[in-house]
C-alpha cells in the first residue's frame, strides 16, 4: 500500500513540476503595431536569442511547434506535417512576418488552426492552465523569431 501511495505522490510532483515549466509566468501583453502582413518592431526592443528559440520550437511542453510543423531539428522525432516545413522560414518570411504569424496567424488566415501565441482575446476552449495568459512571453516570441529567421535556404 505504501509503495502505491509513494508512486502516486511522485507522479503528482512530477506533473506539478512539468506544468509549472510549461506555462510561463504571465506578463502584461506589450503593444505592437501591425503593418500590412507583419509586425516590424520587436516586442522587447531587442533581438531574440536563436538558440533559446530553437529550444522552444523543439519543446513538447512550451512551443509545441513540432506537433504540426517539421523543422531542421533531427534529434526530435515524430514531427508534424499539417503545416509548412519550418526549414527555410527565414528565406520565405521577414522577421516582422514571422512575428505576426506567431503572435496571431488568424490576422492573415481567419480559419487557421495555428494558435495565437501572444493574444488573450477571442479565444475559445482554452485549457484551464492557460486562461488569462499568453502561450509565450514577449521574450520567447522574439527568441522563436530569431531562430526561424536564421533558417535560410
Amino acid at each position: 500500500m505504501s509503495r502505491i501511495l509513494l508512486s502516486v505522490v511522485i507522479a503528482a510532483l512530477c506533473s506539478v513540476a512539468l506544468w509549472s515549466t510549461a506555462v510561463p509566468a504571465q506578463e502584461e501583453l506589450r503593444s505592437y503595431v501591425v503593418v500590412g502582413d507583419s509586425i516590424p518592431d520587436s516586442l522587447t526592443g531587442y533581438p531574440g536569442d536563436a538558440e533559446r528559440g530553437r529550444a522552444i520550437v523543439a519543446s513538447r511542453t512550451t512551443g509545441l511547434c513540432l506537433l504540426c510543423h517539421s523543422a531542421p531539428i533531427p534529434e526530435e522525432r515524430f514531427q508534424g506535417n499539417l503545416a509548412p516545413d519550418l526549414a527555410g522560414a527565414g528565406s520565405r518570411w521577414s522577421e516582422g512576418q514571422l512575428r505576426l504569424r506567431l503572435i496571431d496567424a488568424s490576422r492573415l488566415k481567419p480559419d487557421t488552426i495555428m494558435p495565437p501565441y501572444y493574444r488573450l482575446d477571442r479565444l475559445h476552449r482554452v485549457a484551464k492552465g492557460f486562461a488569462d495568459r499568453s502561450i509565450l512571453t514577449a521574450e520567447q516570441i522574439e527568441d522563436v523569431v530569431a531562430y526561424l529567421a536564421s533558417l535560410k535556404e
